[in-house]
């Protein structure tokens, strides 16, 4: 049976200082997915980036609120994303499909089954899922905390065997990851307490941070899946998770 993994690629990982998206970045973590691939392990991705790509792709000359930006900047931002994923992927014969989905579709019931169902068939036909929320619906107490949320969610939702959450640090660490006395925190026993070391501060483009990435490793961990947390500005971060896991830095939840 193959091995099953969800990667979320945050916001700051796909971004540059600018706002702007950083393609260079994102063409080589789909080069590293390939490889995933050829290795016979099935890849869902969950990608943030769509309100970034949005609001670099137009000029509004008026004021919105933040309801109406973010329902603008991702609508348009969302199919340059996917677009380009299409394109970086294509050159591997990779096909890749798009799934929008809300938080309303992990409640038990019908909507549940049918997301399951078309991400199941997706990854029987050998086709990368990409994920997002849909943020053009998904407004106020409908939406995920962010994609660390979500991620998590379709983790237990298709019984991964790990969820990578790539960020723009290396992991957890026992202080400020600025301050050099911090150490990175590499494992992680299951109902360890971390939260005296957790930052609350968000990242700048994305809605999450390491608190937002903490809840979630604890509650995929507590389900039985194995998580990382890693820095996906990293060269070759996701080959050398697999490769060299020893001598990469992340903070690993184990099972």
């Amino acid at each position: 049976m193959k091995r099953r993994i969800v990667i979320k690629i945050g916001s700051n990982v796909l971004t540059r200082a600018d706002g702007k998206l950083d393609v260079t970045r994102m063409s080589a973590l789909v080069d590293q997915v390939a490889w995933l691939r050829k290795q016979d392990i099935e890849v869902i991705l969950v990608s943030s980036g769509a309100v970034a790509c949005g609001r670099r792709e137009l000029t509004v000359d008026h004021t919105l609120d933040s309801v109406e930006q973010r329902q603008l900047f991702s609508a348009v931002g969302q199919v340059k994303l996917v677009g380009l994923y299409y394109d970086l992927f294509r050159e591997f014969n990779i096909h890749v499909g798009q799934v929008l989905t809300m938080k309303e579709n992990f409640q038990p019931g019908e909507q549940y089954r049918n997301q399951q169902a078309c991400m199941t068939v997706m990854l029987e036909n050998n086709v990368l899922p990409i994920v997002n929320e849909n943020d053009t619906v998904s407004v106020t107490e409908l939406m995920f905390t962010d994609n660390d949320e979500l991620s998590g969610l379709i983790a237990q939702m298709m019984k991964a065997d790990s969820l990578i959450l790539l960020s723009n640090i290396d992991g957890i660490y026992t202080g400020h990851p600025d301050d050099p006395a911090s150490e990175l925190i590499q494992t992680v026993a299951p109902y360890t307490d971390l939260s005296k070391y957790i930052q609350t501060e968000k990242s700048a483009f994305g809605r999450g941070g390491m608190h937002s990435k903490y809840h979630t490793a604890s509650n995929v961990q507590a389900a039985g899946i194995h998580v990382i947390i890693a820095n996906g500005t990293r060269d070759n971060i996701l080959i050398d998770l697999i490769e060299q896991p020893e001598s990469t830095p992340h903070t690993e939840f184990l099972t």
